[in-house]
């Protein structure tokens, strides 16, 4: 490594992507490329940062492995900035493993970390906990110790774990002083933050409280049976009297019974507007208006009721009853058990969709809808009704565009993620 490449990579190090373009700016070797695109991505110039790491990469060509390697990392931890999220990560954890071989165990956890990373935007949790479970952040730089402990700590808050989230949120904070790095300490400080905001609001006959992650933990391991609108599922979660969640790695992972409700939206509304008059009825009218959005509903909405609450009645058959009165229906759970309604602590259907745009990181329409599993046109259609309403906001034009919201700093939406639906 020539004098200049090595003041260069000091002065990355050390922050000052300026002073390191003084000394590679006009070479066009291998490490001058890399060297460049990793300032140009400090300085947020990401597309340009992934043109000159890609040219790196081939640069290096297979002879330089390590170094080949390393670029295809960077670029991935770029293309992860961007929330260019498509495609399979199958290079990134190549190069990992290649980094991990040669001994440069750093690189090939930040590697896996990009991975586990990418895993969580896309709800993936599964695949996420097992790589981060592989990493070993002994003897690593407190950065990288800091991200490691980030990244635990949101899988344990999306799978409401609150007291592994705390423990994960504390070595966070240590590593992120140890580093000196303000932005990580910022970011750290703004996931503590999240457990004291509100997440979700309880509806119980009738009335609305708002709670925090603790309390939404401690509602699903009451054994309520929880209708949860963050989630769109049923849960008849066991109570365990430690006011933690009875769940396992991922969020949809319950013990105990529970009905996954996110591909049935008719059945899910009707189940909601059941739960948040428990113990009482709903009026078949009323039914009729909300689910089917019509104000007179005739002989043919009575009938479509029907069918539907028959259809209700055989998915969640083993949790409660759905029961005829004079009036309407009426949900009956089964054994001595509540109903609770957790809903989203933000009304409208595009929850999710704000969830994610929250983070005030640029989204494609593309990886907004591969993210949540739905087509792309139908996150379009969203994206306009919440612009026309000055909730989000489009920068650029045609494939360039990406869509931005403010953040929604009074409460966290945790809950509102996305995870990985069953194909059943």
């Amino acid at each position: 490594m020539d004098s200049l490449i090595a003041a260069a990579a000091r002065a990355l190090a050390a922050g000052d992507a300026l002073g390191a373009l003084d000394r590679v700016a006009l070479r066009e070797d291998p490490p001058a490329l890399a060297l460049r695109g990793i300032a140009m991505a400090q300085l947020g110039e990401h597309p340009r940062a992934r043109v000159l790491l890609q040219r790196a990469a081939r640069a290096f060509g297979t002879r330089e492995a390590v170094s080949r390697a390393r670029c295809i990392v960077a670029d991935a931890e770029v293309a992860l900035a961007m929330r260019e999220i498509q495609g399979s990560p199958r290079a990134l954890l190549a190069a990992a493993d290649t980094l991990h071989a040669h001994g440069d165990r750093a690189n090939a956890a930040q590697g896996w970390l990009i991975a586990a990373r990418r895993w969580l935007l896309l709800g993936r949790l599964d695949e996420a906990g097992r790589t981060v479970a592989d990493i070993d952040t002994d003897g690593m730089p407190p950065t990288l110790a800091a991200v490691a402990a980030l990244t635990r700590a949101e899988l344990a808050l999306r799978a409401l774990h609150i007291g592994a989230a705390h423990a994960a949120l504390d070595r966070a904070q240590h590593a992120a002083r140890r580093a000196g790095v303000p932005a990580l300490q910022a970011e750290v400080a703004d996931m503590q933050a999240l457990l004291e905001r509100p997440a979700a609001r309880q509806v119980a006959a009738g009335v609305a409280t708002t709670l925090r992650l603790r309390e939404v933990a401690a509602v699903l391991a009451s054994g309520a049976l929880v209708v949860d609108a963050c989630r769109h599922r049923l849960v008849a979660a066991s109570a365990d009297g430690r006011g933690e969640a009875t769940v396992d790695a991922a969020p949809d992972a319950v013990r105990g019974p529970s009905v996954a409700l996110a591909r049935r939206p008719v059945l899910f509304a009707l189940l909601c507007m059941l739960a948040e008059v428990w113990p009482g009825d709903v009026d078949r009218q009323a039914l009729i208006a909300r689910v089917f959005r019509t104000r007179a509903g005739d002989e043919t909405h009575r009938a479509r009721l029907r069918v539907e609450i028959g259809r209700l009645r055989a998915v969640v058959r083993a949790l409660a009853r759905v029961d005829a009165t004079a009036r309407g229906f009426a949900l009956r759970p089964l054994g001595d058990r509540s109903v609770v309604v957790l809903a989203p602590p933000i009304d409208g259907e595009q929850a999710s969709l704000m969830a994610l745009l929250s983070d005030g990181t640029p989204w494609s329409t593309s990886a907004l809808a591969m993210a949540l599993g739905a087509s792309q046109r139908t996150v379009q259609r969203a994206l306009a009704e919440l612009e026309a309403e000055g909730r989000v906001r489009g920068i650029g034009q045609t494939r360039a565009r990406r869509w931005l919201s403010p953040p929604l700093a009074g409460f966290t939406t945790i809950l509102l993620l996305p995870a990985a639906l069953p194909f059943a």
